[in-house]
């Protein structure tokens, strides 16, 4: 574990440098981010000025999902985005070849080797709306802490199912779109999930578990989240992340590399 600390560091150190080499991307990454944020609003107001509310779901605990979406899509591209979707790239141009020729794990090398700071702003933007709703809300620390739980399962289930996108790209070449298409489902989760049909709500939740993503969260930081969700979210965490690992080495099987 100590190697494997010490090569993120150093994947992280040089990446940053590479990245803040063109400075005004961050400025352009942080209007983006507040022009999304501003239509997410507006959006949630559309159903609001009017006194409707979602079925149980008041104008601050909806404002807690926003703030839970904003927040995941700035671990999305800070994290994820950077790295899970060059694996189409790799296998495309053969460079694929070194990462599983180097003494550590493949799947590690490509999920960890980029991390992009024009996430930032997402991410600064979602605890604030966090914080703000909170503290109008009177949430302690301790809901806080609570909700970290769901937000982490939340975090490995994209990153497992995005990770599994990226691994048929050894069969199917062209897989961007397919891609695209979970980062629309993913859309669903700007609202509580209430706000959908009850067929659109078993999909969001058993085929693309988009619920688990800010919902559940959301629901464990005001302290009503039931203790079965947590801990399916937990087990459905760790199983989409054994499932990513068996995939991946499953599809290397298949791997043809550039120079056989």
């Amino acid at each position: 574990m100590v190697k494997y600390w010490r090569i993120l560091r150093l994947f992280w150190s040089t990446a940053i440098a590479a990245e803040l080499e063109y400075r005004l991307n961050f400025v352009i990454a942080a209007l983006s981010s507040v022009g999304n944020l501003a239509g997410s609003l507006f959006s949630l107001f559309l159903f609001y000025r009017t006194g409707y509310q979602f079925a149980g779901w008041s104008w601050q605990e909806a404002m807690l999902v926003v703030g839970m979406f904003t927040f995941l899509q700035g671990i999305s591209q800070t994290f994820l985005s950077p790295n899970l979707n060059r694996i189409v790239d790799q296998v495309q141009q053969g460079t694929l070849d070194y990462v599983l020729l180097k003494p550590i794990s493949s799947q590690f090398w490509l999920s960890t080797r980029m991390v992009s700071p024009w996430g930032l702003p997402d991410l600064l933007l979602g605890l604030m709306i966090l914080i703000y709703m909170g503290s109008s809300l009177g949430l302690s620390p301790a809901n806080y802490v609570f909700s970290l739980i769901p937000v982490g399962c939340g975090v490995l289930i994209l990153y497992s199912l995005w990770f599994m996108l990226g691994a048929t790209s050894i069969w199917f070449v062209k897989i961007y779109n397919v891609t695209e298409v979970l980062r629309g489902f993913l859309e669903a989760g700007r609202y509580p999930i209430v706000a959908y049909p009850a067929t659109y709500r078993f999909f969001f939740t058993f085929i693309v578990p988009v619920t688990f993503l800010t919902t559940i969260p959301a629901e464990t930081m005001l302290g009503r989240s039931p203790t079965p969700w947590i801990i399916g979210a937990a087990g459905l965490s760790s199983v989409l992340l054994v499932l990513s690992n068996t995939v991946w080495r499953f599809a290397l099987r298949f791997y043809t590399s550039a120079s056989s």
